[in-house]
């Protein structure tokens, strides 16, 4: 939703929901930013209300000023010509103008969330750019990275054969579909 760049990092969860009659103790997402390190990446779960935003402009100055790598909301954001003004990535669902006053709160953070259909865990590795986010559990981690940078390399000799002169239709041809099907 603001800047687009390619992020990774290691994840800090925070879970949110309707306001009803719970009083928050801070403001959503302020903990885990505070508690989060220097290349970090806040994921927010908000499946309450889709009028509702679950980050907005403080957050991502405040997240920026703290070195942390970006911020991934599974539902609306706000304030994203601020997120832009600092330099801060934010990716989410939609963005809108509503705040999460009288809305939604911060139920817990540091705590397993559903982002999408994906269980995510705090301390997973998440990469994310324009394309989308890909959550990597800690324990898939290593083999994962492994195979990506497998894949990553194989399609680099490929995009250096289109470009000198290749035809693409040889470059992707049957071993790149077999490469795609034994990394999957």
């Amino acid at each position: 939703m603001s800047v687009r760049r390619r992020i990774a990092g290691r994840v800090q969860t925070v879970k949110l929901g309707p306001a009803s009659k719970i009083v928050p103790k801070s403001h959503l997402c302020s903990a885990a930013i505070d508690a989060a390190s220097p290349g970090d990446i806040i994921v927010v779960e908000n499946h309450s209300q889709e009028d509702a935003a679950g980050w907005g402009g403080i957050l991502s100055t405040a997240a920026a000023a703290k070195g942390l790598s970006g911020t991934i909301v599974d539902g609306p954001v706000r304030d994203v010509d601020e997120s832009i003004d600092v330099d801060y990535p934010v990716f989410a669902r939609t963005a809108i103008c509503s705040t999460a006053r009288g809305r939604i709160v911060e139920y817990a953070w540091n705590v397993p969330l559903i982002i999408g259909r994906v269980h995510v865990e705090p301390g997973d590795l998440v990469i994310a750019d324009s394309s989308g986010v890909v959550f990597v559990p800690k324990y898939h981690e290593e083999e994962v990275v492994s195979k990506a940078e497998d894949i990553v390399a194989k399609e680099a000799a490929m995009s250096k054969a289109v470009n000198a002169g290749k035809l693409v239709s040889q470059v992707m041809g049957r071993d790149y579909e077999k490469m795609l099907l034994s990394n999957d």
